[in-house]
């Protein structure tokens, strides 16, 4: 069963949300504010597919709730909701783990189309094949069965979104891919969001992978068009 966790204050915004994902088919468990979330979220054993975090609620606010299950578990998905239309409050959410946004106010063909997005990236992560291949390169080593990558064998913690985002650039070595490219590859091409989002997850991986973040050696930007993986011997 596709399960989700809807946290929002606000009675109508939480009913509308609540009516159109059990339409799609979702077996949603709600609560209205942060504590309760991870109450609820503790008590499930994180037995969740996806997690919907409205960001201005008293107490504890959506970005401390999506910042602790991020730490709980790296497969789940998370999408921020927002009132706000300001770039910070998107870019603060991705930066601490969610995989997507949605600015308040939205309509039902745009919340499925972006929650069935993510369930299907979380399905992904329980995919396992008969073989285990590993995409090689520098000091990294990709694992496609159980989605982990490592630098010189010390495992990296990424989130699904992440993990992606290096296995498209690791299978296109030191080719230019545009963000549109990389969008569609990871969001798919029905997504309804701008490209803004490809640029802070790789401003996300680059903290956990570069040496030396605000001067790459892997991920190098290709100004006016997007990034490539610069494969090093």
């Amino acid at each position: 069963m596709k399960r989700i966790l809807v946290c929002e204050d606000e009675d109508v915004i939480r009913d509308f949300v609540v009516i159109n994902l059990k339409r799609a088919g979702y077996d949603v468990v709600d609560v209205n504010c942060g504590e309760d979330a991870l109450k609820v979220f503790e008590s499930e054993h994180g037995n969740f597919d996806i997690a919907l975090l409205d960001i201005m609620m008293p107490g504890i606010d959506g970005f401390t709730v999506c910042k602790s299950l991020r730490e709980k578990s790296s497969t789940l998905g998370i999408i921020m909701l927002s009132a706000k239309t300001q770039e910070m409050d998107k870019v603060s959410g991705l930066m601490i783990g969610a995989d997507d946004y949605i600015t308040k106010p939205f309509s039902p063909s745009e919340l499925n189309a972006r929650v069935d997005a993510i369930y299907r990236r979380v399905c992904m992560s329980f995919i396992k094949d008969e073989v285990s291949p590993i995409i090689e390169s520098g000091p990294f080593k990709l694992n496609l069965k159980s989605r982990t990558v490592t630098k010189n064998d010390t495992l990296i913690d990424l989130t699904q979104v992440e993990y992606q985002i290096l296995e498209y650039f690791m299978n296109n070595k030191n080719t230019a891919l545009d963000r549109t490219s990389i969008l569609n590859h990871i969001w798919g091409e029905t997504y309804f969001g701008d490209d803004k989002i490809v640029d802070v997850n790789i401003r996300r991986i680059r903290i956990k992978i570069e040496d030396e973040p605000s001067n790459p050696q892997y991920i190098i930007t290709i100004w006016g068009y997007g990034y490539k993986w610069n494969e090093k011997n």
